[in-house]
C-alpha cells in the first residue's frame, strides 16, 4: 500500500466515523427508527443497482422498438444508447429487428432472419452485389408479402438477402423512401406519411 492510498483510507475512515457518530447521536434512544431508515436507504440503493443492471430491458419496455405513433401520420423511434435507431417490424407476420440505415440502398435481411421468414437461403440466386465496410457481398432478392412498422403497412415489398454475415437486418433507403419524409429531432427519428 503506497502512502497516497494510506492517506485516502485514513481520510475516508475519519469521514465515515464522523457520519456514523452523527447518526448515532441523532437517533439516540430511537435505534429502531434508525435501523428502519438505514434499511429504506439500502433498499433504494439496491433498487437503483438492479434498475441499472436491467436498463436495456427496461428501455425496451418503456421505449419499444415498434415506435410510438405521434399522430395518424407520424411514427417516432427512440435513439438507442449506441446512437443508432432500431425498429422491430412485422414481416410476413413475424417480428424482425432492424437497424435504420440511411447508408443502405435496400431492405437487407440477414440470413437468419430470411430463414425465420421461410426462405431457403442455400438455394437463393445470389446475383446482386452490395458494397459493405468489409468489401462486396453477394445478395439475392426476395419478395415480402407484408412489412408493418407501427401503424404503417406495406405489401409486396422487395428485400435483399445477404450472403455475408450481419448482426442485424437493415431498413435502408428503399424503405425510407416510402415515407413522405423523415427527420431526426433530438433523440427521436420521425417517419411521416
Amino acid at each position: 500500500m503506497n502512502p497516497g492510498d494510506t492517506a485516502s483510507f485514513i481520510y475516508l475512515g475519519v469521514i465515515g466515523l464522523a457520519a456514523a457518530s452523527y447518526v448515532l447521536v441523532a437517533y439516540r434512544g430511537r435505534m429502531g427508527a434508525m435501523f428502519q431508515h438505514i434499511m429504506i436507504w439500502v433498499l433504494v440503493f439496491l433498487g437503483l443497482v438492479i434498475a441499472y443492471g436491467f436498463k436495456d430491458t427496461l428501455q425496451a419496455q418503456f421505449f419499444p422498438r415498434q415506435g410510438v405513433m405521434q399522430d395518424s401520420a407520424t411514427l417516432a423511434l427512440p435513439r438507442a444508447a449506441d446512437g443508432h435507431f432500431y425498429a422491430d417490424a412485422l414481416v410476413n407476420g413475424m417480428r424482425i429487428s432492424f437497424l435504420i440505415d440511411t447508408g443502405a440502398s435496400d431492405i437487407v435481411l440477414r440470413r437468419e432472419d430470411a430463414e425465420k421468414l421461410g426462405f431457403d437461403t442455400a438455394n437463393l440466386s445470389y446475383f446482386g452485389t452490395a458494397n459493405t465496410a468489409n468489401g462486396p457481398v453477394r445478395t439475392a432478392y426476395v419478395r415480402l408479402d407484408s412489412l408493418e412498422l407501427g401503424e404503417f403497412r406495406d405489401v409486396d415489398v422487395t428485400a435483399a438477402v445477404t450472403e455475408g454475415d450481419m448482426d442485424i437486418s437493415l431498413l435502408g433507403m428503399a424503405y425510407l423512401n416510402r415515407f413522405a419524409g423523415f427527420e431526426v429531432t433530438g433523440d427521436r427519428l420521425l417517419l411521416r406519411r
